[in-house]
């Protein structure tokens, strides 16, 4: 007898795919290569900018608390030159509409589009965002209409909920943000975050610590807009599009 998935199997599941697909768009070329003829002076700036300009008028110390896992001085620099350029919410729906035409683009063809959309919607809308600006700036974000961008542009919201609640859980266990970031993925992962060397010697078991409080955190929220099923539907749906996205 086959056991059905939980919500937190299926929250632990998506953790991959969510993250491939909702953030495969945001350093792509694709996205970043026009970001020079709108006057943005390089690709970072345009991402910290686009990012975070959902989050509207605000210093740069407030993206740094939303992003998470920058250096603060990094983000200061990328974001102050990026807003310079049209402003923090002109830059936010920017990113968010290269987002969806990225997804459109790739999602042709892709049948189970609309479900995912309102599988992935329901999730958006309905769990509670306290504590979390980030994600909630990004789900207040205007929609398309086609099927294949929502979807699409719906991943990158589902990441940004996974994403905010690590930075919460991973405050709760007592780990700076640049040694998550080191016991994620050691120095290259140091440096494009931007924190300054030389690097501490870090150990995984506060970071293990925190991705189990996430997954904990996360199986509620989900738990309270999704049954085990829909759960279960939302990481089938969600892992076909990583194989037919994957690759681009």
């Amino acid at each position: 007898m086959t056991t059905k998935p939980s919500v937190i199997d299926s929250v632990r599941a998506l953790t991959e795919p969510i993250g491939d697909v909702g953030g495969m768009w945001m350093l792509h070329p694709e996205v970043l290569g026009p970001c020079r003829d709108a006057g943005y002076p390089n690709g970072y700036a345009y991402y910290i900018a686009g990012r975070g300009g959902v989050l509207g008028d605000v210093d740069a110390d407030v993206v740094t608390s939303a992003f998470g896992f920058f250096d603060p001085a990094l983000v200061r620099k990328m974001w102050e030159s990026g807003i310079a350029v049209e402003g923090a919410r002109a830059a936010g729906a920017r990113y968010a509409a290269a987002c969806a035409q990225f997804g459109r683009t790739r999602l042709q063809g892709f049948g189970a589009a609309g479900r995912l959309a309102e599988l992935a919607g329901k999730v958006a809308d309905g769990v509670d965002c306290t504590g979390l600006a980030l994600f909630a700036a990004w789900r207040a974000e205007p929609r398309p209409d086609d099927a294949e961008a929502r979807a699409f542009l719906l991943m990158h919201v589902l990441r940004e909920l996974r994403g905010s609640v690590h930075i919460v859980a991973v405050v709760a266990s007592g780990l700076h943000p640049r040694d998550a970031v080191l016991a994620s993925g050691g120095a290259p992962h140091g440096k494009q975050f931007g924190w300054p060397e030389p690097y501490p010697e870090v150990q995984r078991t506060a970071k293990n610590a925190a991705e189990a409080l996430t997954d904990t955190v996360l199986a509620g929220l989900y738990a309270a807009v999704l049954d085990a099923d829909e759960a279960a539907e939302l990481v089938s749906l969600v892992t076909s599009l990583r194989a037919l996205v994957g690759g681009h």
